[in-house]
């Protein structure tokens, strides 16, 4: 594996210099932020997440205001209450998106949610208390006992709920297999999820960064995003080996 220095300096190539790198990195919540988050904010961002999943993201931040009086506010203890005909009276629902089985998760949502603060305090408690080098332990709790929350919608809710964690997107795991990485380019399985973590693991302990920026650099350094059109060769990628 390159140094993780070789790829700041590759992003930061990319993006016009170090400043402005810098100006695309943002600092993730610390755990006193994470405890202070209601249970109600934590169902409210599983539901964006999951709606905006292969749709319109526009659409659905539109539609916001809505949903928040369409779903009373997302408090968990609210809508575990309500009745079968509350929840099929939303799938007719104009305020909001209209996909049944997405408004049917945020039902099983709220029984998740409830469950963790009552395990933990709170869900943000939990959250702050899991540890940055199983991240993917946290992904697979939540597609385990979550509805809808497995794959990129679990970790992209993780990301803007505010927990430090990197994303494993597609430039993310390219600039992993660039970086000698030896996973499937899916990074799907057990075994490259561990890889990832570990690798994430070393680079933490190699810079001292978040997680969030070592991800956030990493997608920099790869992909379609080269200054002035350029595209990204991994036959290059001996020349980075070198830095």
């Amino acid at each position: 594996m390159i140094a993780f220095k070789a790829i700041r300096e590759r992003a930061s190539e990319r993006k016009g210099g170090e400043q402005e790198l810098l100006k695309l990195l943002s600092e993730p919540a610390d755990d006193q932020a994470l405890r202070r988050i209601g249970d109600d904010r934590v169902l409210a961002e599983m539901t964006k997440r999951i709606f905006c999943s292969g749709f319109s993201w526009s659409v659905v931040r539109n539609k916001w205001p809505g949903f928040e009086e369409a779903f009373k506010g997302f408090s968990p203890r609210v809508l575990i209450m309500q009745s079968d005909e509350f929840w099929d009276a939303l799938t007719a629902d104009r305020r909001i998106v209209r996909y049944a089985a997405k408004i049917m998760a945020v039902r099983h949502n709220a029984q998740f949610v409830e469950d963790v603060a009552e395990e933990h305090g709170s869900f943000g408690a939990m959250l702050a208390d899991w540890p940055a080098r199983d991240l993917v332990g946290l992904f697979a709790l939540l597609a385990k006992r979550g509805k809808r929350l497995g794959g990129n919608t679990g970790t992209y809710f993780v990301r803007f709920i505010g927990k430090d964690t990197f994303l494993p997107t597609r430039d993310v795991v390219a600039c992993l297999i660039d970086a000698g990485l030896e996973i499937d380019p899916k990074a799907s399985t057990k075994r490259d999820q561990r890889l990832v973590q570990e690798q994430f693991n070393a680079w933490h302990e190699e810079t001292g960064l978040p997680y969030a920026q070592l991800s956030r650099i990493c997608a920099l350094s790869v992909g379609d995003n080269w200054r002035d059109g350029e595209v990204y060769d991994p036959s290059r990628r001996a020349r980075y080996n070198k830095m």
